[in-house]
C-alpha cells in the first residue's frame, strides 16, 4: 500500500501561503517558518504530519501528496481547514 510524509504550514490566506512558499525558495528553514506561522498544532514539529496512507487526509491534501513531486513545496492548496503550503518529504507507492 502507497505510503508517504509530509510536512505542511497552513495559515488563513492564499496570499500568506504565496509569501511563505518564496520566502522557502529563497532559502528559509521550512520547519522554522511552520513553527512561526501555522495554525495546525503539527507546526510545533515543524509541520511535520508523519507517515500516512491514501484517503487519510482530506481530497485536496491527498491529491497532492500521492502526485506531486517529492521534496518540492506545493501551495497554496485551498481546504476546509484554510491555505495549505505542502512538502512532500517521501513517498512510496
Amino acid at each position: 500500500m502507497a505510503k508517504a510524509t509530509a510536512r505542511h504550514i497552513l495559515v488563513d490566506t492564499s496570499e500568506q501561503c504565496e509569501d511563505l512558499k518564496n520566502q522557502i525558495e529563497a532559502g528559509a528553514d521550512f520547519a522554522q517558518l511552520a513553527k512561526e506561522h501555522s495554525r495546525c498544532p503539527s507546526g510545533r514539529q515543524g509541520g511535520d504530519l508523519g507517515e500516512f496512507a491514501p484517503g487519510q487526509m482530506v481530497k485536496e491534501f491527498n491529491d497532492v501528496v500521492f502526485s506531486g513531486d517529492v521534496g518540492k513545496g506545493h501551495g497554496p492548496i485551498q481546504t476546509r481547514f484554510g491555505f495549505h503550503l505542502i512538502e512532500i518529504t517521501s513517498r512510496n507507492e
